[in-house]
Formats: C-alpha cells, structure tokens, sequence
C-alpha cells in the first residue's frame, strides 16, 4: 500500500440517498478536485470551509451541483489535505465523480485506509482506530457512546499512565546496567516490587474491565427452554415487547427455534424461543426437543421456565439438572398471577408473562444494568484482552524474578515481554524512547 498517494472513495452505504459523499485525501486532493470540478472564478481555498462547485464531465457538461468541503493538514481526519463532496446521492453520480478522480490521478482506497492513515500520520491511536470500526457497527445506543469514548481516548488515558511507569522502571534498570561498573546499585528488589505493584494492578483491572466489555460488543445468546405451556413463548414476547411467537393453550404450538434481538440496557441480547422438552412425542416435535437441547448448549445464558401453578415434575427436574451442569442458567417461575402451587429447589425469580409482574427484575438479571457500570475506558476487543492477560504474565514473571534476587538483565527481558504486548495495543515504543527516557530522567553526566 503506497501511503503517499492521493486515495478517493465513496463514504456514504450503496444505494440511494438525499446526499452521497466522495471523500480525497492526500497531497493532490485539492488538485484533483480542481480538475474535477468547477468551481466560481473568484474561488479560493479556504481550510474547514465549503463551497458549491459543479461536477462536469470532459465536456465540461454539467453532471451535479455539489458542496466541497476542504480541511487542511494536519488538522483533518487523515492528517492530510482533505476534499470531501457532498454530491446528491444518484449511484451513478457518485460513480461517475469517483471515475473522474481516479482519472485525475487518485487511487481508489484500500478498505479502513482513511482511518489507517490518520493513525500512521498520528492523528489517533490503535485503540482509537479499532472504535471507529465499533461505532460504525454499532446496534444499540449505549454501543455507540462506549465506541464514541473509545474515540475519544478512554482506553488510551488508561494505558497511557501505567506504560509510562512501565518505561520509567525500564530506564531505571537501563541505567543500573549501564553504572555496573562503578559499583552504583540504582534498584533494590524492594524498590523493584513497589514500582511494580502498581502497574501489574492497573493492567490487572483493566483486563477485569473485559468481561463487562464483551457483553457490550457482542451481546448474548439466550435460550429459554421449559416444558410445554409453562409461558415460554409469551415471556418470549414479553421480554421482546412485541408479539413475535404464536401463543397458543395447545402443549407443542412451538416447534422449532424462534429468535429475535433486542437490547436489554444498551446491551444486544438475542433471544431464542426454543420447542418445549417432554418424553415420547412425534418426530417432528422431537426433532424441535433436540434443537432446544442445543439451543441450550450454544447460549450464554438459559432461561430454564417453570409453571408456578403446577406442581413440579420430573421433566422439571431433568431440565433443571441439565442446566446446572452446563451452568450460565436463570430460574424463571412463571404464571405468578395464578395461586402458586410448585416449590422450586432453589432460588428463583417468579414473573408473570401475562400482567408483566417481576420482568423487570428479570431483565436486571440477564444483563447489568447500563446505568450502573460508572467506569468508563473498559475494553471490549478480544485483542485488546489477549494483549494484556499476555502483559500481566510478564509483570507477575518480573516480581517472581526480582523476589529471587535474578540479575538485572535477565529481569529486563519480562519488563520488555510486558511492554511489547501494551505497545501492541497503543502503537510501538522504540529504542530511542528508552534512551531519551534514561538521559532526562537520570543526570548522567559523562
């Protein structure tokens, strides 16, 4: 990929719009769109403004009436000289505006280079470049603001402190090594330990921080399976506010697996409405049994449904026992409108599909509420949680290495296995950052 080029490209989803964007970054990008376009004789340049400009064909007939917005490097998106041309959104008039810059001399992007290019010319940071992939996919609200913090930084002003530590103890036992030969102790293992407490428990919390993130980013699957008529299909509809099941008196009206999503406090929660489970039936309804068993197996989280108005059977139990092998299972006794005649063995949250009664409390269960998690900067990219659990191994190494009394040199190749990862996350530290590190932190002298 030739980074210097001048790169154009359709910004807005195929199809037809009100309005379509082409987008040119590079060094040509005013150039290009001065070929392209026509524009006012008395039309100049002028950074973050727009003006209207007409694209025309070899011809010079007119094809569109458009805006051209310029941002100047490098307080643009890529850093770069950056045209964008809002033109009405025709497929073939934003082809065809394409095709007219290509032939002035641009080069059709390459998929994310726009965002790849304003993290290599310093504009963001990898965490940063990764969130804008996130707010674009985003499918809830409360995806879109975790992302729009993330763009922001918030990831970056966590790990941004504990990798300084990390360099400054790097520089501290570069020094050491380097004043060997006058006998100059710069580090004792204490010293050591307490630099290193605090980094290894920042990443530590982190890296916690994912748990929460990955529901945010990708959801759950939740199965809710029971026995036939115990109101799994109407809690189904109920927790999805719409009426999306058939809901019939008749035992086996759900055969197969329904699903549908919907988001619980911002976090995209697919549900599956699974056949209800009982011995010795038809083949086909059989065959739905089967599919909830997996139903179960492939989810996150089971809703395992009980009919509190009537007494608790053996298929109860057997559904019961296999969710608690697999675990990742809610106990939900519904009907409770009806007088109550089953005493489940354990808690449970009782709810009725009918009246609505104890479905927020459920709901509170399945997913923690939005509102209640404060903290801001958690992860929620796999790579980012592989990339720390493999720097928390490092720092756990270099305490074991400093409490054994392991020389300096030795321990330093744990403190880089840590800050290799972290780097892999926020963008590489070279050898000169620990050099000009050592110089201004330590009055070397000679």
């Amino acid at each position: 990929m030739q980074i210097r080029d001048t790169i154009v490209a359709i910004s807005t989803p195929p199809g037809r719009s009100g309005l379509g964007v082409v987008r040119i970054s590079g060094d040509r990008a005013r150039d290009i769109a001065a070929r392209i376009l026509r524009f006012h004789p008395s039309h100049e340049w002028k950074p973050w403004g727009s003006a209207l400009a007409e694209l025309v064909d070899d011809d010079s007939h007119v094809v569109d009436q458009v805006v051209a917005g310029f941002y100047a490097a490098p307080r643009s998106y890529t850093a770069e000289d950056l045209i964008e041309i809002s033109c009405h959104g025709s497929p073939i008039v934003l082809r065809f505006c394409l095709d007219r810059a290509c032939a002035a001399g641009a080069r059709l992007a390459e998929p994310g280079e726009f965002t790849l290019r304003a993290f290599l010319n310093g504009r963001i940071d990898l965490p940063q470049a990764e969130a804008v992939r996130d707010l674009i996919e985003s499918t809830t609200l409360y995806q879109a603001r975790v992302a729009a913090q993330q763009v922001e930084g918030s990831v970056s002003r966590r790990i941004r402190p504990l990798k300084e530590q990390l360099l400054e103890l790097i520089a501290l036992l570069e020094a050491g090594i380097d004043f060997a030969e006058d006998d100059i102790s710069v580090a004792s293992a204490e010293e050591i330990a307490r630099r290193l407490d605090p980094i290894e428990k920042a990443v530590s919390a982190l890296l916690s921080t994912f748990d929460y993130g990955k529901l945010v980013h990708s959801g759950i699957t939740l199965a809710i399976v029971g026995r036939p008529n115990v109101g799994k299909s109407s809690l189904f509809n109920r927790l999805l506010e719409q009426d999306r099941a058939i809901v019939t008196e008749i035992p086996g009206t759900t055969r197969d697996l329904v699903s549908e999503t919907a988001a619980i406090d911002g976090i995209p929660i697919r549900f599956m409405d699974t056949a209800g489970i009982r011995a010795g039936q038809d083949l086909v309804e059989s065959l739905g049994i089967e599919r909830s068993y997996q139903a179960m197996v492939d989810a996150d989280v089971t809703l395992a449904v009980l009919d509190l108005s009537l007494a608790f059977e053996r298929d109860d139990m057997a559904l019961l026992d296999r969710a608690r092998r697999q675990g990742r299972y809610i106990l939900v006794g519904n009907k409770s409108d009806l007088p109550r005649v089953a005493e489940p063995p354990e808690e449970f949250i009782a709810v009725s599909a009918i009246t609505g009664e104890g479905i927020e409390r459920l709901r509170e269960k399945i997913a923690p509420a939005a509102s209640k998690v404060q903290e801001s900067g958690f992860i929620t990219s796999v790579r980012h949680e592989g990339l720390l659990r493999e720097s928390v191994e490092a720092l756990r190494q270099a305490r074991t290495a400093a409490e054994f009394g392991i020389p300096h040199e030795m321990l330093l190749l744990d403190l880089y296995a840590a800050l290799r990862p972290i780097d892999s996350i926020t963008g590489a530290t070279t050898a000169d950052d620990i050099l000009n590190r050592i110089f201004s932190t330590f009055c070397i002298g000679k």
